[in-house]
């Protein structure tokens, strides 16, 4: 029987609009470069290779038992910003277990500078620290009254040259004095420690240091007062930070070069010429905030994210990234006035590291002390979205005159490979490398 033309023709749509109902079309194929801004979702999305875990060594390992005598009391006195001044306790508790020593609570610098006059007590809960180092190193809070009278003896400790040994150099003081005092050196001798002596170490840095009730129940309200989920952003561009790095910079505001040249003084000119080149591509000049939202955009970091800045008070240029990432927050506007006005630059400091190692995810414009002991607490809690700002990486794309889509790409390479391998993510001492 022979079939009519207008059947065949509406048999065949019929199929054809069958065919694309149940089968939708597919997605348009995405650029064959997998470094294309247009082909990434964002930086979280990038499988790492590398994770810095907490070493079973310590965590998990029995304690060497004390010896029934102590060698003597060591103080240790620590100078600068909180995170500096947690730092050199931590190497402090250390020490002291190095040497057999009982441990005296620290005492924290009264500086002007830092608007700072809290001492451990005022930050750090001293009793939870003391419980939570039993079987790890002895740990007093007032000395004898034999030795309580007098001063303790100054061990210099400001060797930089090679690594500074304290068995050589602390342990006779402390035999013959029976109570010094120390601030540790950066250079130190660790490949001389004990393992009971690294796992006082790390006891304190992770598991020991916990906020007075009063700041951390101010640290959560300002945890809570945040919209979630949340970037926390450790921007660094202050005018003594700038000014210490002797960098110049074009562009600043009027406001932002007064301040800027009433820091550096007489004793802190930027360089200039090829000297200035050299040191900027080396990665020593601090990112303005104009070049974080820069970098923060090539790296897929939506505009509309909601962003908690974790910064010091007199940020310069903070217009450069707030007028591209609108929805940023700091303290000072979360926190009633007065909550936030009796503060001091160290109850300050904890709450943006309470903060920080909270945060669903962290970046640092810097390598300092507080993002170092971020990194490393928030790789102790297992959370992995923490990532570096690489000056290096800016200065030396930018010198060779890449700009617009092309920096944007390189950028982001960089980054994907810092991510990926999971660089500076974690303090050594502590933890151990694990290959995902």
């Amino acid at each position: 029987m022979r079939v009519k033309p207008l059947f065949v023709i509406i048999l065949t749509l019929s199929l054809f609009l069958a065919v694309v109902l149940i089968y939708p079309s597919p997605p348009v194929a995405p650029s064959k470069s997998s470094d294309s801004t247009s082909a990434k979702s964002g930086i979280w999305s990038v499988q790492r290779i590398v994770e810095w875990r907490p070493c079973k060594w310590w965590l998990q390992s029995q304690l060497t038992p004390l010896p029934a005598k102590s060698n003597g009391y060591i103080r240790v006195d620590c100078y600068g910003g909180l995170n500096q001044m947690r730092r050199d306790f931590c190497d402090g508790v250390g020490i002291a277990r190095l040497l057999n020593a009982t441990l005296v609570l620290p005492k924290f610098e009264v500086a002007a500078y830092w608007n700072e006059s809290s001492g451990f007590s005022d930050v750090f809960d001293a009793d939870y620290f003391i419980t939570q180092m039993n079987g790890f190193v002895n740990v007093v809070k007032e000395l004898p009254p034999e030795i309580s009278s007098k001063e303790p003896h100054r061990v210099d400790c400001s060797k930089r040259k090679g690594q500074f040994d304290y068995i050589e150099s602390v342990l006779p003081s402390l035999l013959e004095y029976h109570y010094v005092s120390i601030t540790p050196a950066m250079s130190q001798r660790r490949d001389r420690y004990p393992r009971y002596a690294k796992a006082a170490l790390c006891q304190v840095c992770y598991r020991a240091l916990k906020l007075t009730e009063s700041l951390e129940k101010k640290a959560n309200k300002l945890l809570e007062a945040i919209p979630k989920p949340f970037l926390s952003l450790h921007l660094r561009f202050e005018p003594d930070m700038v000014a210490y790095s002797q960098c110049e910079y074009s562009g600043l505001s009027p406001t932002s070069m007064k301040a800027l040249e009433a820091a550096r003084g007489d004793d802190r000119k930027p360089w200039t010429g090829e000297a200035a080149r050299i040191w900027r591509n080396r990665g020593k000049c601090p990112l303005t905030p104009n070049e974080t939202a820069f970098i923060l955009q090539a790296l897929s970091i939506p505009t509309n994210t909601n962003i908690y800045l974790a910064a010091g008070d007199g940020l310069m240029e903070i217009e450069g990234l707030t007028s591209i990432y609108s929805n940023v927050v700091t303290k000072s506007a979360l926190l009633s006035g007065e909550d936030f006005e009796t503060m001091h630059g160290n109850t300050k400091a904890a709450l943006d590291y309470y903060v920080s190692i909270n945060s669903d995810s962290y970046m640092a414009t810097y390598f300092g002390n507080m993002d170092k002991m971020v990194a490393a607490m928030r790789a102790f809690k297992g959370l992995y979205k923490t990532l570096f700002l690489s000056r290096r990486a800016f200065a030396e794309f930018t010198s060779k005159g890449l700009e617009g889509k092309l920096l944007m790409e390189a950028l982001w390479k960089a980054h994907k490979d810092d991510f990926i391998k999971g660089r500076g993510s974690a303090l050594s001492d502590c933890f151990c490398e694990f290959k995902l």
